[in-house]
């Protein structure tokens, strides 16, 4: 029988259609290198699951914010928008972290230890709070990077105790606007004529001596000794009153090598970072220096030694390595 039999009495068939042979199905005109397309209708349950879901999506654009308007959007019958789920979300953590801000706030930084449990709590919430707001400068690690401190190792330039790392976080580091924080500064000894380029070489030398880095030089001595030693100490040990680090250890913020030294001889470098008061709340920042001691280079509490007055910052009043 010829394919133009299995019409419908006067039906004509669409042009470049005709009925498949072995399967019976009639094609739908597309041929890609010999290779036809039959007409097979859809599986009727793939049909029943396009209709549910266009019956779903009308039930959605209803019941939630769906259609963005000129100056907002269409709100929903149920009332639920993502921002609405947010704040009830946080609103639970916050309750839930309630009682932990609370008994951290109760107890001193200086009388944390001797809680045990609440020690370890607070240094699980300070190394959330870092990764939020430290690894971008300290990195993930608290290793630093060059010009920010590694906070892993024992050197600390204000002192790494409980209380004073409290204070360093709370106050910051040549904060402005913050009374409190901490301040130092360094001339730029060959910026502004302080010292030559020679002397300044000299002086150099004589600092990396002080770590063990060649023997230095009689020249760099004398002037290590009138323009540094105030500061750095004569040993190079550092003054933490003064916000002085030490030189005589491997560890450089600005790199140890004769060209960084020169370097930030010439033209000091001074770091800052944010004074973390009004930005968090005090519990946090407790606890972020409980996690700060904790990463092992953290110190014992002492009691403050009699206050020193900083010396007046002149040529004499400075030294090579200054840190954040």
């Amino acid at each position: 029988m010829a394919d133009d039999d299995k019409l419908p009495p006067n039906a004509s068939r669409p042009v470049g259609r005709r009925i498949d042979e072995p399967t019976g199905v009639e094609t739908v005109g597309h041929e890609w290198d010999g290779i036809e397309e039959l007409n097979n209708p859809l599986p009727r349950w793939w049909l029943w699951s396009l209709y549910a879901t266009i019956i779903w999506s009308l039930g959605y654009v209803v019941a939630y914010p769906a259609w963005p308007m000129i100056e907002s959007g269409t709100q929903g019958l149920l009332g639920w928008t993502s921002r609405g789920e947010l704040a009830h979300e946080m609103a639970e953590e916050q309750a839930r972290r309630a009682p932990l801000l609370e008994a951290v706030a109760a107890t001193s930084i200086a009388e944390l230890p001797a809680n045990a449990e609440l020690m370890s709590q607070a240094v699980a919430a300070g190394a959330a709070a870092f990764r939020v707001h430290c690894v971008q400068c300290h990195g993930s690690t608290a290793n630093g990077s060059p010009g920010y401190p590694s906070l892993t190792d024992d050197e600390w330039i204000w002192g790494g105790d409980l209380p004073t790392i409290e204070a360093t976080i709370t106050h910051g580091v040549r904060h402005p606007g913050d009374s409190a924080t901490r301040n130092s500064l360094m001339p730029a000894f060959g910026r502004d004529g302080i010292l030559d380029a020679a002397q300044v070489s000299q002086v150099a030398d004589h600092v990396l001596s002080l770590s063990g880095q060649g023997s230095g030089n009689p020249a760099g001595g004398t002037l290590y000794a009138a323009n540094c030693a105030v500061c750095h100490g004569p040993t190079g040990a550092g003054l933490r009153q003064f916000g002085a680090p030490s030189l005589n250890d491997a560890v450089w913020l600005y790199g140890g090598d004769r060209a960084a030294v020169a370097a930030q001889i010439t033209t000091s470098r001074h770091g800052v970072m944010p004074a973390w008061q009004g930005t968090l709340d005090p519990a946090t920042i407790r606890m972020l220096a409980a996690y700060v001691h904790s990463l092992g280079g953290g110190e014992a509490f002492a009691a403050p030694a009699a206050s020193t007055t900083a010396p007046e910052v002149t040529p004499e009043s400075a030294g090579t390595d200054e840190q954040p």
